[in-house]
């Protein structure tokens, strides 16, 4: 059997090793989140861009085929297709530009 002198030590070595364990844990750093949520706005940017220029595209190509002049519409439809795209491109900067600002509002109120 075992003595309850050795039973007692060993509890408090294993409150230690869990102590150290914690202790030894590393913290998650918000910083890399935010470097994350970054990365998506940038993706969404992306793909905001270049599904204006796509749909630009398929609706210049489908009414050059439609109305026989072709690189007419196309070329009209891309450019519109860019213009939309880098508008909402702003749009979600503001939109970035305003959730970066909340947090400094709330340090300073």
């Amino acid at each position: 059997m075992a003595d309850p002198a050795d039973e007692d030590r060993v509890k408090r070595l294993e409150e230690r090793i869990a102590e150290a364990k914690r202790a030894a844990t590393p913290k998650p750093k918000p910083r890399i989140e935010t470097n994350l949520g970054q990365a998506n706005y940038a993706w969404r940017m992306v793909t905001e861009l270049v599904a204006g220029l796509g749909i630009g595209f398929v609706i210049g190509y489908a009414l050059d085929a439609w109305l026989g002049t072709k690189p007419l519409f196309l070329v009209v439809f891309i450019l519109l297709g860019f213009a939309a795209g880098v508008n909402v491109m702003l749009r979600t900067a503001k939109e970035m530009q305003k959730e970066a600002e909340k947090p400094a509002e709330r340090e300073e109120g």
